[in-house]
């Protein structure tokens, strides 16, 4: 009997450090963690609480088998298949996740409140004031890429107005989930209308550039760094798996703007062909400026943490800038993510925080998510040859990108896998 009751006593204390961990990587998962980086912490954090695990992460699932080292026995005794969504960047929660994970970890909290707070963090829901600083910050952020891009006012205005359309549409899956399958085709398309329309009826500007500086918040240029960065380390199925994502989310963003050209010459409203005049270039860093401020509201950063979320784009497009004008762009690109990734294990050493406060703030303006959108409209409209050329000017820069966080790995390891 007393054997009976130890054994029963073990296996509840088992499932509750299991839970801890079931929990933990829901939430890592949830907040924009790729698969490589989860598995490492939930092996760590596993080993460290007495646990043998084996996880595989994709963008839609989780699987982890759990065994005790203590039992003398290898095979695996429980199983855990999570399914969930693609998660996005939550600057702020994977903060609070990381230093829950902390504290139960060294003892301060028990498993069982340590998962309970891991589900209190998954079950705040956004303020109203979030969600304005959420749509003012998509359209400042495209307001502000327009200008980096080189146009004029009236482009920038464009793109700002059709980027706070995008902002207030990125809302309506919560209380219709089924738009948010069509949000980017639907978000291509009223940018590009509205485009179209104020250059026929009210003043010419550069369409092109204004429907990329729009949709600029859209593009999954992260989704694909992320998925070369996941192929580079062996993660075959999440890289492929989030490869096909990303490229199926360009598609959308490509039929709804060709849907809006078309819709428009039927009807015979077709814009005429404007040069944008260049704002000056001081102008540039206050753009500059105001898309990192942006980007630190989009990705829910800790206002404590602000300075440097800020920090990091500026440092990323300054280097890459300074060694693009003396090497080629994908050199350029490489120096600016290196510089990033060392910089942001430097800071999660430093500030005992994860790393990608600084990592996924830094290497926004670099990611080609605008390249790979350019690339596929050039083969819509039939020149495959330049979309060709532009779709290996875009595998040129992921690669350096990749190449970049991984040697900025090298340079100044991890504190630990975030």
């Amino acid at each position: 009997m007393d054997a009976l009751k130890h054994r029963v006593g073990g296996d509840a204390e088992l499932k509750t450090r299991i839970g801890f961990i079931v929990e933990l990587s829901r939430r890592l998962h949830e907040y924009g963690t790729t698969a490589p980086r989860l598995e490492d912490v939930i092996n760590l954090v596993s080993a460290r609480l007495g646990l043998a695990c084996n996880v595989l992460s994709t963008p839609t699932s989780i699987v982890m088998s759990f065994s005790d080292p203590a039992r003398g026995d290898d095979l695996a005794e429980i199983t855990q298949v999570v399914r969930v969504p693609p998660g996005e960047v939550n600057l702020k929660r994977l903060c609070r996740v990381d230093e829950i994970a902390d504290r139960v970890i060294a003892g301060d909290l028990d498993f069982g409140e340590g998962r309970r707070l891991l589900r209190e963090v998954g079950q705040r829901p956004p303020s109203a004031l979030a969600d304005v600083a959420s749509v003012l910050s998509f359209g400042v952020s495209s307001g502000a890429i327009a200008v980096i891009l080189h146009t004029g006012w009236i482009e920038a205005l464009v793109a700002a107005l059709n980027g706070l359309l995008i902002g207030a549409m990125s809302l309506a899956p919560r209380r219709w989930p089924s738009f948010g399958a069509a949000l980017e085709a639907a978000g291509a398309f009223l940018c590009t209308l509205i485009a179209i329309a104020i250059a026929h009826w009210i003043v010419p500007l550069s369409l092109r550039a204004v429907v990329l500086a729009s949709l600029i918040v859209l593009l999954p240029g992260m989704t694909l760094t992320t998925a070369v960065r996941e192929l580079s380390s062996q993660h075959l199925i999440s890289g492929t798996a989030r490869m096909m994502g990303a490229v199926t989310t360009l598609l959308k963003l490509i039929f709804g703007t060709a849907a809006a050209l078309q819709l428009c010459a039927l009807f015979g409203v077709v814009p005429p062909h404007a040069d944008s005049v260049p704002l000056p270039a001081s102008l540039e860093w206050c753009a500059l400026i105001a898309a990192a401020v942006s980007f630190a509201v989009l990705f829910k950063s800790p206002l404590r943490f602000y300075p440097v979320v800020i920090a990091a784009p500026l440092l990323g497009y300054v280097f890459t800038q300074i060694d693009g004008a003396h090497m080629p762009p994908a050199f350029g690109t490489f120096a600016g993510s290196l510089v990033v990734g060392a910089a942001s294990n430097l800071f999660a050493r430093i500030a005992h925080r994860p790393g990608a406060l600084v990592r996924e703030t830094g290497i926004i303006l670099l990611v080609p998510g605008s390249v790979g959108f350019r690339s596929l409209s050039y083969v819509l409209d039939r020149d495959v040859l330049l979309g060709i050329d532009t779709a290996v000017t875009m595998i040129a820069l992921l690669t350096a990108i990749v190449a970049g966080l991984l040697f900025g790995d090298f340079l100044v390891p991890p504190r630990r896998k975030l």
